[in-house]
């Protein structure tokens, strides 16, 4: 390890997770493009006391430093679930940002490494979170365009260094930005009526947040489960988790955004979760909910925007390819127009998902944002 650099492990506490996570918000002070965390969500995230992922994850977050001053940070994870599914001895790595040097870079991922090869792990993969719906994914185009909630933002110089450690793809996700349409298009309306009536289908009408936690709450998560069982390195989300995300996320929705589909026995068949979106809001509050970034995260959430995020669409697999897609969109883009979204953000879609992909052919749309998972052996000296 280069003299000049120390890493250390941080540890667990609250006071301590919130100093490395404001350090690295303040690395990309005066970026336009870049949208910080909430600190409180990032901080409950990186402690086993707070994150349910913890009950099959292990962790450990670690700082650069020189000349006492921090320099970069890094989380190394390891998905005991996801490698038993993939038959792999993955060491995950996130939450990771450096200065552009290579003496800080290289003492990072030797310390992540090294707590991953002591524990029996052989090859390094990321940026993935502990569980599929925290962030992933490293910026490698759209270094221009402003971010959002669910992504994360990088500088250019992070794959850069991530090739000079030899890292190689693992896997690619897109983005892509659409433009809200001022008339719903024919197509989808005829597509959603067939897939209504073939397979006796109905939205419910989402007025009452109390019905969408104790009547669908848990069903929408056992829908992702399903939906997304088959995607690169998918955690099946517990119980615990459930209920954690329920309680954190739910509450704070945007009822007219969300479009929740159901059968005649009111199986639920499809949900579209979406919001305005926070991107300016998480700026201005700098990640901080007090004392007034609240106001800006409430305001952004009432107040009109001119984008959406759609942040989680799920069709069961039966319905996959049979126009359920069209259903949810018809019923969202009438919101949308009354709210004055002119443009939604899809985020990430791993890069082979044709059926994602596919619902865009409605929409004018273009390719925005490219992202990527690194991976390279563990060597075992």
């Amino acid at each position: 390890m280069p003299a000049d650099v120390i890493v250390r492990r941080v540890p667990e506490t609250r006071s301590a997770l919130t100093r490395l996570v404001k350090w690295s918000i303040d690395l990309y002070r005066g970026n336009d493009c870049y949208v910080p965390p909430l600190i409180s969500d990032e901080v409950n995230t990186l402690r086993a006391a707070t994150n349910p992922a913890f009950d099959f994850c292990e962790a450990a977050t670690f700082e650069a430093l020189r000349d006492g001053a921090t320099v970069g940070r890094i989380t190394a994870i390891i998905n005991r679930t996801a490698n038993e599914r993939m038959g792999e001895n993955i060491l995950r790595f996130g939450f990771v940002d450096f200065i552009d040097d290579d003496a800080v870079v290289d003492a990072l991922f030797a310390a992540a490494e090294k707590w991953g090869r002591e524990r029996g792990m052989t090859a390094i993969v990321g940026p993935l979170g502990f569980t599929d719906l925290d962030h992933e994914g490293m910026l490698i185009s759209g270094f221009d365009e402003l971010g959002t909630m669910a992504t994360i933002y990088n500088y250019p110089y992070y794959p850069k260094q991530m090739e000079r450690l030899g890292m190689v793809k693992e896997t690619d996700w897109i983005e892509f930005l659409l433009d809200v349409p001022e008339v719903i298009p024919p197509k989808m309306v005829r597509i959603a009526s067939i897939a209504e009536q073939k397979f006796g289908l109905h939205v419910v009408p989402t007025k009452s947040r109390k019905l969408l936690k104790e009547r669908y709450g848990h069903k929408l998560f056992d829908l992702i489960n399903v939906a997304y069982d088959k995607l690169y390195g998918y955690t099946p989300l517990t119980t615990r988790l459930i209920d954690f995300y329920i309680r954190e996320y739910l509450g704070i929705l945007r009822l007219d955004n969300i479009c929740v589909v159901v059968d005649s026995d009111d199986n639920l068949v499809a949900v579209g979760i979406t919001m305005p979106s926070l991107s300016r809001a998480l700026q201005r509050s700098r990640g901080r909910l007090f004392p007034f970034g609240w106001y800006h995260l409430l305001r952004a959430l009432q107040a009109k925007v001119d984008r959406v995020d759609l942040m989680l669409v799920a069709v069961h697999p039966d319905y996959q390819s049979r126009g359920v897609n069209a259903l949810l969109f018809r019923e969202l883009i009438p919101a949308y127009q009354r709210l004055g979204y002119r443009y939604a953000e899809s985020n990430l879609e791993l890069e082979d998902n044709e059926n994602v992909q596919r619902q865009w052919q409605y929409f004018e749309h273009r390719l925005h944002r490219r992202r990527r998972a690194w991976r390279r052996p563990i060597s075992q000296d």
